[in-house]
Order: C-alpha cells, then structure tokens, then sequence
C-alpha cells in the first residue's frame, strides 16, 4: 500500500491512499480587430457571443493503463489541484511505532467482508455500458491489522427504478448554463401540471432523470427566458425556445444492488451515472462546476497567486461502487481562477506598474490582449445595467484617437464624446486602449476603466513557477485539517436535506467511512558492497545514511 509521508515536528502524519475500493471503480466515460470607422462603442447594442466548449478527448485503448487503476485523470491540468488523484485514507492514532506512524482509531476494529466475489454469478445479460470485473484470489495477510477513516461516505440506494429521458432544445444551444436555464425554467411552470409533480435532474445537455414516470412518453414545451443582465429600468430581451422531451430508457437498480452485493460481475454503468447527476445537482446550482469538482469563493477565503489571478477552494464528489457498498467519494481541490477586479486594476497587476502615469508599449499591448482575451468583462457605467461582454482583442489606438460612424452619412465621434452624451461618463484615462467586444465584423469599443472581470472565471492558462508555488501552498493540509474540511463540506451540502436526493430516495451518511486496513513492514534497504553497511531496515520510516 503505497504511503505520502508529511512530517510535523513531534508527530508525523501519514496519508494512506485505500485501494480497496479501486478494485471496483469504474471508468468512468461520459459521454483581426476593427479599429477607426469599423464599429460602435459597447455598451448599447449588444452582440452574442458562442460560449466554448468542453471537449472530452475519446478514450484510447491504454488509457486505464497510463493513468493508473481507474482510468482517471484530472481535466484541470496545473491549474485546479487534489491533494491526492485516489481515494486517501487519514489515520488518527499510532498503532505499531515500529512499522509506521499510522493515526488509526483502534488497533483491534475490524470490518467482516460478506460477499464473495469468487462466487459471483456469472450468465446474466450486461449493459452495453458495463464494466467486467475479474474476481479477487484472495485478500492479504501481511502487516499488522488496525482501522483507518477513508474520505467516503456510505450511500443508500433507492428502492425505486430511475428513468432516462432525451431532451431536445430548440434553437439549439450550445452552453450548459444556458441549457440548465431553460430546462429550470420548464421544471418552473410545468412541475405542478403536465410534469405530475417528479423532480427532474439534468446533466446539462441531452439526458433527463426522474424517480417515477412522467405522464407522457414523448412531448414539446415551450420556454420563455428573460435577460435579466439588462438591468430593472430599460426593457429586456425575451427568447422563446422548443423543448422536447421523450422517453428512452429505464434502469434497472435490482442490478445494481447485485452487483455491490457480488452477485453480478458487470457494473451498471447507467445507474451510477444516473446517481452521480443526482447529487451534483444542486451542488451546480450552488457553486461554480468544473469537471467533477466544484469552487466557491465561500468555502474559503480566495487567496492571491498574482498577475491578476486567485485561488479558491472547492471539492470533488464522485459516487463509488466499493466492496462495502455504494459509497460518495468528497476529497477538497483548489484552482486557479481570475480576480473578478476593474479592469484597469487587473492590468495593472498584470503588468506590475502603474498605468495612470505612462503610455503602454507595445510588449505591453501583447500581454494584456493575451490575457484578457475570451475573458467576460461587465460594464460599469450604466448603473443598474450590468451587461456582459466576452473580450476579443485590444484597440492599437488610445481611446482619444478612437473614432466611429453614428449614421448612414459616416458622421464621425469619438469614444470619448459618446460616452459622455450618452452615457454621462467622463473617461478619464484616454491615453489608453479600449477593449474590443464582439465579432470582428462588427467589433464594439469598451474604456478599460468602465469595465470589470465577472466573478467565477477559472484561469485555463498555464501558471508561472510563483502562481505555482502559491497554489501548492493553499493544496497542502495537514490530514487532521483536511478530515475537517471534508467533514465540514458534507455537513454543508447537507444531503440529506437535498431536495434532488429526497426525491430519488438516495441518503447519504455524514460519517467517514472506516476501512480494515494494513501496516505493512518496511523493506530492507540495499547499498553498494564498498559501503560500512550493505543494508538497512527503516524504522518509522526513517534512516541514517551517515554509515552507508
């Protein structure tokens, strides 16, 4: 059993990554800029903008194998953070000082394992998305026994079948913001009505679940969302969108329960699946999403990396199929996102000098286009009107030389007159550069200082060594530190009190799960034959080396 060792003065702590439950975690696989005369200035008629996408790179035949047991690998790169990639266990308490400093809670505890899996029935019909399973030889015998606490949290499974609809919008959208929206929208009007009360969750794209049927296999709604980004005084955009929804499938949770109780060799991939979105829904609607994990600038204060950049905690959630039970998997993550700050303050970080008192360079144009570009910035000079714009590039020019068109006669004003007969702003920085919004058709000009980043922007980028370091510093925990935050999470997530879980009869326990586990002996140590010592036994995972 592999071991991350983290010394702290007079007592040592270990964090013990479980593969107990490995042995039965499942892959999881789911499915150039305008310039003078070009454009108007932002901030009165808006342009939408297409919303990236998120890729899943398709699967390759060695993936499980590069990545390790489980096939899993962080889609946040150097930029979000685990403390470990696998299920870690937190000891408590020394157990044996002469094998390792393990914390666990008692030495004699252990956990009886009734089903075996060597007597698993094998002929049932699989899922054309299940997972095989060879059966386990045998279990080990080496080491002293004792109990440690694992991050997961036993779940109950619900006595009901769970349904699979297909969802269809139209127009077609391609952001699972926007998606969520309009399906939250539906569930809105429709729930007490044609929905016969059910509780859907939504994955965002094209799969719907209830606990129970609708009263209808297949039929087309319509959905009205309003713009509320257009303020409380002017009038706001209404869009009118076709959804339907049809009935596809069943699965069978009869199957799943044969499976955790090692009667069934294949995982029902569906049901799992089915669970995950489930328990992450509200979390969604709670926090920011970023692949399996969640970030909240609540959860923790932010903490600075700089150039512009912060960190914030989160936590990743999986559901888990483990030899003891269905289990929810809670680790915490931190990642790196962008200062929701004025523009004008976020380059002036960037840049790392003062832009009040000098022109920008030409190197300095490069720097700040490259970082603010995609980035989604709200203006600021229209009171309670708040509408956002995704930033394309950087005007060549100062804003005191921008000019454009205001009729079909090419009647020439500048930025700065604009934004002052229309707006009542005063731009007081002309001498530098406006952000261009929009398409490069029609590009739209924004002043930097009537500007700011929108909160909730996570930093796709790579990070410098200093950001690096700084968000190394913010991973690390203690166990006892991390046990905390975990337990803290849960108990705030309150799942129990989760309307999505209530409704699909899913129940979560609040209490880590304790895990039989083993200290295994140290291993000999071999040195060169010319040394005083050929070999060494470690004790407490400790050596001298001054004799070898």
């Amino acid at each position: 059993m592999p071991i991350r060792q983290m010394k702290d003065n007079s007592e040592q702590h270990l964090v013990i990554k479980n593969h107990l439950q490995n042995t039965m975690n499942p892959i999881q696989r789911t499915p150039k800029t305008a310039q003078n005369g070009k454009g108007p200035p932002a901030g009165h008629e808006p342009h939408n903008t297409k919303q990236s996408h998120n890729h899943t790179s398709p699967s390759t035949k060695n993936k499980g194998r590069r990545r390790g047991r489980g096939g899993r690998k962080s889609d946040q790169g150097d930029v979000c953070m685990r403390p470990s990639s696998r299920h870690c266990t937190v000891a408590q308490k020394p157990v044996n000082p002469g094998s390792a400093d393990i914390l666990a809670a008692t030495s004699n505890g252990s956990i009886q394992n009734d089903h075996n899996l060597s007597g698993m029935e094998m002929g049932f019909p699989t899922s054309s998305k299940s997972l095989n399973f060879a059966s386990r030889p045998g279990f080990g015998q080496v080491g002293t026994k004792c109990i440690v606490k694992a991050n997961h949290f036993f779940a109950e499974l619900p006595d009901k079948d769970l349904n699979q609809y297909d969802v269809t919008i139209t127009p077609e959208v391609t952001s699972r913001t926007m998606n969520r929206a309009i399906m939250a929208e539906l569930v809105k009007l429709y729930k007490g009505s044609v929905l016969g009360m059910r509780l859907p969750a939504y994955d965002g794209r094209k799969n719907l679940y209830t606990a129970g049927e609708f009263p209808f296999s297949w039929k087309e709604f319509s959905v009205k969302l309003v713009d509320e980004e257009d303020g409380i005084n002017g009038p706001k955009r209404e869009r009118e969108y076709k959804v339907v929804v049809k009935f596809v499938a069943r699965a069978n949770m009869h199957h799943l329960g044969q499976f955790l109780a090692g009667k069934r060799a294949d995982a029902p991939q569906e049901a799992l699946q089915i669970l995950d979105i489930v328990l992450r829904e509200l979390s969604t609607k709670r926090y920011c999403p970023i692949g399996r994990s969640f970030f909240s600038p609540d959860i923790r204060a932010p903490q600075r990396l700089g150039d512009g950049l912060e960190s914030w905690c989160g936590f990743y959630q999986s559901i888990r199929p483990t030899q003891m039970g269905l289990s929810l998997n809670i680790d915490m993550a931190s990642a790196a996102f962008i200062e929701p700050l004025p523009v004008i303050e976020f380059v002036a970080q960037l840049l790392g000098k003062d832009l009040l008192s000098r022109p920008l360079s030409d190197s300095d144009r490069v720097k700040i286009k490259k970082a603010l570009r995609g980035v989604k910035v709200e203006v600021t000079h229209r009171g309670n009107v708040r509408r956002k714009y995704r930033v394309s590039g950087l005007t060549s020019q100062p804003t005191r030389e921008l000019v454009f068109p205001v009729d079909d006669n090419s009647t020439m004003k500048s930025i700065v007159e604009y934004f002052q007969e229309m707006y009542g702003f005063t731009i007081q920085h002309t001498h530098l550069p406006c952000l261009q919004v929009g398409n490069q058709r029609k590009a739209n000009y924004l002043p930097m200082e009537a500007c700011k980043i929108v909160e909730g922007q996570r930093y796709t980028k790579r990070l410098n060594e200093r950001q690096i370091t700084a968000l190394l510093k913010v991973t690390c925990q203690r166990p006892r530190d991390r046990e905390h935050d975990i337990l803290q999470t849960v108990q705030h997530n309150a799942y129990n009190q989760d309307p999505y879980a209530k409704e699909f009869g899913v129940k979560i326990s609040e209490k880590l799960a304790s895990v039989e586990a083993r200290i295994l002996p140290a291993p000999w140590l071999k040195y060169h034959e010319t040394g005083k010592e050929k070999d060494c036994l470690p004790q407490v995972g400790q050596w001298n080396m001054m004799n070898k």
